[in-house]
């Protein structure tokens, strides 16, 4: 009887280690190209910390997980941290097809991503646009997301456009009127508006000059045919599939916890954003100093500290 009670647990113990090393096994460090409707995109899964894995969902759309990448590997260091480029962007397939430059077919590609490392519970980092999939990825799948960080985030695309015309106001009137004709659809001098849209990006963007690295290949390899049909020509501009863009009634519905953070001078406004914080029932706002909407890229130390903070209340609660 007690040799059959050995053997039972001795089995037992080697299914379960199995099951750990092949949950473990999924999220080994490593690239790899994932097929989706209308093409493949690459995916990097990097880290091997004891903490539940890190999804995080970069800007746009179409600007390519390349400026996340510093961050990422820093949170690596306590975690797995999986990372993405959007279809049509970075190192992901090409694209032309417009019915695939929408919010359900980027909800799809975090499905099948997720499916595909067969991850179970994880958190949630959204950038910028990421914060917009991140929200209508957790309506429609809220299981398994333990918590959500909702970076520099746009959460009704109207009001993006009205605090860009607040943040224009604060710059020389000779830019803000090139800008605003610009908006208009007037003919401005070409000379003109390339200075006036490099003061407003380095003003409410990437204030941190020269740019890192990252940013810069983000911007070399963002599909701007999926960026113009999804959103538009410029920031301050929303004419594509996502100008009617509002979730601000859907933010009570999160039923985890939150963090907002933004930066100081971030397109995303802080106002804004407190705002948005408020109607999340267990939520928290931390606003990012001396940094434009590339927090991760203008304050990366202060942009760790507060995710990283986030985390360890939750873990405290829990106990």
């Amino acid at each position: 009887m007690k040799k059959e009670i050995l053997f039972f647990l001795a089995a037992l113990m080697i299914l379960q280690f199995s099951c750990t090393s092949e949950g473990f096994k999924t999220l080994n460090p490593r690239t790899g190209y994932l097929d989706v409707k209308g093409g493949k995109i690459w995916y990097r899964v990097v880290g091997k910390g004891g903490e539940i894995p890190l999804l995080m969902l970069h800007g746009g759309p179409g600007f390519t997980s390349y400026y996340l990448t510093a961050l990422a590997d820093s949170i690596a260091k306590d975690r797995p941290v999986i990372i993405f480029d959007q279809l049509g962007c970075g190192r992901s397939d090409k694209i032309t097809d417009t019915s695939l430059m929408n919010m359900q077919h980027h909800v799809d590609q975090v499905t099948a991503l997720l499916q595909h490392l067969n991850i179970k519970e994880y958190d949630l980092y959204g950038h910028s646009f990421g914060t917009m999939l991140a929200m209508d990825f957790y309506l429609q799948h809220p299981e398994n997301i333990r918590s959500v960080v909702l970076a520099s985030p746009c959460i009704r695309t109207k009001t993006w456009v009205e605090d860009a015309a607040i943040l224009m106001q604060s710059l020389p009137d000779s830019i803000r009127n090139t800008l605003e004709a610009m908006a208009k659809g007037a003919k401005t001098d070409s000379l003109q508006l390339a200075t006036a849209l490099t003061l407003y990006y380095n003003s409410f963007y990437n204030r941190k000059q020269p740019l890192s690295p990252y940013v810069d290949s983000s911007q070399h390899h963002q599909a701007l045919n999926v960026y113009r049909h999804m959103w538009g020509p410029e920031e301050f501009v929303a004419t594509g599939n996502l100008k009617n863009y509002d979730r601000t009634a859907d933010l009570n519905k999160l039923k985890i916890p939150v963090l907002f953070t933004a930066g100081e001078y971030d397109a995303a406004r802080p106002a804004t954003v407190m705002y948005y914080q408020s109607l999340v029932p267990v939520s928290s706002f931390v606003e990012i100093m001396d940094a434009g909407h590339s927090t991760m890229t203008d304050n990366i130390d202060a942009e760790l500290r507060a995710i990283r903070q986030f985390w360890r209340s939750i873990n405290s609660n829990k106990q």
